[in-house]
């Protein structure tokens, strides 16, 4: 790549993470012809004009962008994407979530840790993890229409689901620290859902509350059952997107052990399009080196059911050659793609694009 065109792909870049609401991530995937796809995720912000998302979809996409995970879904948005030739998902949280309709009209949905307490009114770690209990017949048909009403919209392509998942029962050990705690066992006050649904299914199949269970973070029934909750309403989520010829995908976990075991996600088992883990090494205090050993667990795992793009966060990266060694790290061990989370510095971009060149 000659010095004009990178300076010019950096300026536009920058020019999209000045208008960003939320930290801009890109991800690279390779279409049916093999031809290299890169994406970003983009918050839809309110006070961004027309005229300055037209400015920069254009730049994004003149600069190799194919598409774009917005926040949510707005069709003055969406027709200019479509305009410039991007593609369109919707990126969308799933079970936490805090909007006024369900905090207002339906507190019962909301887990109970296994203290009793509620994500509604006693949200852990931080104000806005208020998660939706996956059991409940209701929450599942209120996601089930969420996800249709975007799926339904012809703009949009597919639809990205986030926070999938039970709250954190255990923190990535980076994580610890700041929100002193240590959590070499699972806490009851992070131990969800023990809600009355949750309760009286769990006894319906094993014959046994789940709070009478003699160590309840050591049994494999109700590990289990928590695990099963997650995976079936993920593919009713899909099975619904799909009815509409819509992509689905989703940010998951590393792992599929340290997805289960931190955060009760068995995504090994979902019936998506495309997955992205999250391989955050700095997060678990791990090497460089062990980003090709998480995507190698995840494609080994999935043993070709669904396509792996890696998931790294770049503040993690203190050097290029650490840059550019988790790119080979993911890529020579078997990821689809990236997904970079962050901002880029430009000697940064400089590698990322001749990475992208030598695919």
């Amino acid at each position: 790549m000659d010095k004009r065109t990178f300076l010019k792909r950096a300026g536009v870049l920058g020019l999209a993470a000045m208008h960003a609401e939320l930290l801009v991530s890109c991800l690279t995937t390779t279409d049916e012809k093999g031809v290299q796809k890169n994406w970003v995720w983009r918050g839809l912000k309110k006070e961004t004009t027309p005229a300055e998302w037209q400015e920069e979809l254009a730049a994004l996409r003149k600069n190799g962008i194919t598409g774009v995970f917005f926040g949510g879904f707005d069709e003055v948005v969406f027709k200019l994407a479509k305009k410039e030739g991007l593609e369109t998902h919707v990126w969308m949280w799933t079970l936490n979530r805090g909007e006024a309709y369900v905090r207002e009209n339906h507190p019962e949905w909301y887990t109970l840790n296994r203290k009793g307490e509620s994500c509604f009114d006693q949200p852990p770690y931080v104000d806005y993890y208020r998660w939706l209990c996956p059991s409940r017949t209701e929450v599942q048909e209120y996601l089930l229409k969420e996800v249709e009403k975007f799926a339904r919209e012809p703009l949009v392509d597919g639809v990205h689901l986030d926070y999938v998942r039970y709250c954190d029962v255990i923190l990535p050990r980076a994580l610890w620290e700041k929100y002193d705690l240590v959590q070499n066992e699972e806490l009851p006050e992070f131990d969800y859902c023990y809600c009355e649904v949750c309760r009286s299914k769990f006894k319906e199949q094993n014959g046994v509350d789940p709070l009478k269970l003699e160590n309840p973070p050591a049994n494999e029934a109700w590990l289990q059952y928590r695990y099963d909750t997650v995976t079936n309403l993920v593919n009713k989520l899909v099975e619904r997107i799909h009815q509409h010829g819509k992509i689905v995908s989703a940010a998951v976990f590393p792992t599929p052990e340290i997805a289960k075991k931190l955060v009760r996600q068995d995504w090994v088992h979902w019936n998506l399009d495309w997955i992205f883990p999250m391989i955050y090494h700095s997060f678990y205090e791990e090497e460089i080196s062990w980003i090709g050993q998480a995507v190698q667990e995840g494609t080994q795992a999935l043993n070709g059911k669904t396509d792996l793009y890696a998931g790294l966060y770049l503040p993690a990266f203190t050097s290029v050659e650490e840059w550019k060694e988790g790119l080979e790290q993911a890529r020579g061990n078997g990821a689809k793609g990236m997904a970079l989370f962050g901002k880029l510095s430009a000697e940064q971009w400089d590698a990322f694009y001749q990475f992208i060149d030598k695919a």
